[in-house]
């Protein structure tokens, strides 16, 4: 059993920045990050386009900001929480410059600002196209210097520790729960550690890997929705996926390679698959959309027309400039042989961002005591039905602020119980056939992307309950009379969330931002 105060479940800008600012303040406290790969390996990483603030307050305004939040978010966005998120925005980006982080800058000296889908201003601060590695980069130097901080890698959260472990009771989703840790399994000494904290902050993000084409990294496998399911916290909205329109077509390489959503804020255009124009039929603001029109256009094309793909065309754009502005997009365009000042890229949407989750206040707590979450795995109510680009690293950065603020609010009065059991892994054999799980994690992917994706209808979605119910007893007997492995638990994680996903979109009866239904239409 190992004791820590602060219990951080994941290493991306959520994760880390709360790690760092607890372990400032309690010079004393002990705060262990646990990452089930490498410390750098999370969306984070790989968000390209850059984080969202009003800067050049001379053209732009938090009003502005806000309304195209609320507009992106059609209707279901928590206003409250959008004014608190983007007046804080311009405090938070300077703690990351503090800490180390580099934006792009002008001739003038001051931030290069982008302009994206659904913005009415340029206001996406960026590193090229590289953001979000360059804030992980920063991050992690920080924490690498903090005494307090443990991080350990290949360390991946099982489940999470309540009273129904604690107590040994059986407990019900309203119930009024604390959570008192997780159980963690180190995957080099194939063990399973119990880790006891005061606080535990889910920062798992994302869980794209439940579709086939995807821009999340291979981690991304709803761990976190799946710990919160199971400990019975409230969750809500995850019906709500946003389809970058964007990603690279070629076949065989996974994830899909992002192709930013700057470049079409740039000036790109987007072409069918006779070469033609085709935004301007969907939306007035064409390629400046936001990512639900663009995505579901782009959608509709592609079953017109039978085609496996459509084009970004940057061929009439400053290369100069755009190498300069996109070095990465343009090395990986230039490895498969497409000359962006020639050639046009062939884009297809992939799955991207979760704009539901676990459920939080303007104080990151979740409806479990002493558990907050942050990132991509919450609800906070900023994104509504679709999030607008680059608001998803700002929110992570603001709520894991409001969490740091809580939890120091009340680090002096939590005590801990000392009746939690260690982990009970008798009776279990060692599963010998992995092919099971590799075959039912692609099971997954195909039924979500085929029944579950950019448009759903009723039928589908009947078909796609139905067989995530089968894949969820077949992987139950697997689960429940197996050794743990990290393969078996992602699966695990990624049935729960296909399946959540699925009965949301069943009970959504209003066609809104990122969610579709052929049969909702006019409603």
């Amino acid at each position: 059993m190992y004791k820590t105060d602060f219990l951080v479940l994941g290493s991306g800008i959520s994760g880390l920045s709360f790690a760092l600012k607890i372990a400032e303040k309690y010079k004393d406290a002990t705060v262990t990050i646990v990452t089930k790969n490498e410390i750098d390996e999370s969306n984070t990483k790989y968000a390209q386009g850059g984080i969202a603030s009003v800067y050049n307050q001379s053209v732009d305004t938090f009003e502005q900001h806000i309304e195209d939040t609320l507009v992106a978010g059609d209707g279901l966005c928590d206003e409250k929480v959008v004014r608190m998120v983007i007046k804080d925005a311009p405090t938070r980006i300077q703690e990351l410059i503090d800490w180390g982080t580099r934006f792009d800058t002008n001739k003038k000296g001051t931030f290069d600002l982008g302009k994206e889908g659904g913005h009415s201003q340029n206001r996406v601060l960026h590193y090229k196209d590289i953001t979000g590695g360059e804030i992980e980069r920063a991050l992690i130097e920080q924490v690498k210097e903090a005494d307090n901080i443990n991080y350990l890698t290949y360390h991946y959260a099982i489940d999470l520790i309540t009273e129904h472990q604690a107590q040994k009771k059986k407990t019900k989703r309203n119930s009024k729960l604390s959570c008192f840790g997780a159980y963690v399994l180190d995957a080099k000494a194939d063990v399973v550690k119990t880790f006891v904290s005061k606080f535990t902050l889910l920062a798992t993000g994302g869980s794209g890997q439940v579709y086939t084409t995807t821009t999340n990294p291979e981690v991304a496998t709803g761990d976190g929705l799946g710990l919160a399911y199971r400990a019975k916290a409230e969750i809500s909205e995850v019906e709500f996926i946003q389809f970058h329109p964007t990603a690279l077509y070629n076949p065989g390489e996974y994830p899909a390679f992002l192709i930013s959503e700057a470049v079409r804020g740039f000036g790109a255009k987007l072409r069918d698959f006779k070469k033609q124009k085709f935004m301007h039929r969907y939306d007035d603001r064409e390629e400046l959309a936001s990512r639900d029109i663009v995505a579901r256009a782009i959608d509709n094309e592609l079953k017109r027309s039978g085609a496996a793909h459509v084009y970004l065309d940057c061929t009439h754009l400053d290369f100069e400039k755009f190498q300069a502005h996109f070095p990465n997009i343009t090395e990986k365009c230039a490895s498969l042989g497409i000359d962006i000042r020639n050639d046009f890229i062939p884009v297809v949407p992939a799955s991207h961002y979760i704009c539901g989750g676990v459920n939080v206040n303007k104080k990151a707590k979740t409806s479990i005591k002493n558990l907050y979450a942050c990132g991509e795995v919450s609800r906070t109510g900023l994104h509504g039905a679709n999030r607008l680009a680059s608001n998803s690293l700002l929110e992570a950065l603001v709520y894991s602020h409001r969490a740091f603020l809580n939890a120091s609010k009340k680090y002096a009065k939590v005590n801990m119980p000392d009746n939690i059991p260690v982990w009970n892994d008798s009776g279990v054999v060692k599963n010998m056939e992995n092919i099971l799980i590799t075959h039912d994690r692609a099971e997954v992917k195909t039924i979500m992307s085929n029944y579950v994706g950019i448009v759903r209808s009723d039928e589908r979605l009947l078909r796609a309950e139905r067989r995530l119910k089968g894949l969820y007893e077949d992987n139950k007997r697997l689960y429940d009379h197996s050794e743990l492995s990290i393969d078996l638990c992602e699966l695990r994680n990624l049935i729960t969330t296909a399946y959540l996903i699925t009965q949301f979109s069943k009970n959504r009866k209003t066609n809104c931002g990122g969610f579709y239904n052929l049969d909702l239409i006019g409603n």
